[in-house]
């Protein structure tokens, strides 16, 4: 029996690219995305993916799609909830309503996904469940309102459902992408050190997720691990360093 995984935000950039991966790897891919046209083409192009639209804003319709998708293939292995938003025009003020949307989407989208999928795999006692966050949740940055701190709360909550999924034999993985070219990376209007493609972001999380039992699965590496290491600084020296790599300016 093949084995299945399910990916939100899979119309496009990192999602697309691994939902790809999987598929030509034999797997059973089950995407979902409120685009559905692109779904559509995506699953015609690969015998191994099926289309379920979904809005995950939608806390109802997200247990009624999953429960079609277990319904289709009778189990599910891996969970993969990589939905998110950014504006980068509306994060360098305090834009109350754009936050409560990035929060929408990118955190409570999440979690309605996982409370959709939550009892199956305790039932199960099995199986993967796949948070992708992103490096702008590991400290503060300028310019980042919503989206930072948003992907940090996704940090807590990746740390937090280990140990309580843990206790039923059900993996929780943290995935934070550095900068990859994607339609939402391409808003951005500055350099992007390390800039990956999302066919590379796909090969690293697979190879996290099958070959390797690790909790978060963090790439490209020469960014990662410099920003890991900038956690452990003291503020003051930290908020010095990012000022002069950001080449941050007083307005």
């Amino acid at each position: 029996m093949k084995k299945v995984i399910w990916i939100t935000g899979a119309s496009s950039g990192i999602g697309k690219a691994l939902a790809l991966k999987f598929a030509d790897n034999g797997w059973q891919v089950a995407i979902s995305a409120r685009r559905e046209n692109l779904l559509n083409e995506i699953s015609e192009s690969n015998e191994n993916i099926k289309s379920f639209p979904l809005d995950v804003t939608d806390k109802v319709k997200c247990k009624e799609v999953f429960d079609q998708i277990k319904n289709h293939y009778g189990d599910i292995d891996i969970c993969f909830f990589s939905t998110g938003t950014w504006n980068p025009k509306t994060e360098k003020d305090i834009d109350l309503e754009q936050i409560e949307n990035v929060f929408k989407v990118n955190f409570f989208g999440t979690v309605n996904s996982i409370k959709a999928v939550e009892q199956h795999f305790k039932n199960k006692m099995d199986g993967i469940i796949t948070i992708v966050s992103s490096i702008a949740g590991y400290r503060g940055l300028p310019n980042s309102t919503g989206y930072g701190p948003s992907k940090s709360a996704l940090n807590n909550l990746a740390e937090s459902l280990y140990f309580d999924f843990g206790r039923y034999n059900v993996r929780v993985c943290l995935v934070s992408p550095g900068f990859i070219k994607t339609p939402m990376t391409d808003k951005n209007d500055f350099k992007m050190p390390f800039l990956k493609t999302p066919e590379f972001a796909a090969d690293e999380i697979y190879k996290g997720l099958i070959n390797k039992k690790i909790f978060e699965i963090h790439f490209p590496k020469e960014l990662t691990l410099t920003l890991k290491l900038f956690s452990f600084f003291p503020s003051k020296l930290y908020f010095y360093l990012v000022k002069k790599l950001t080449k941050f300016q007083k307005r």
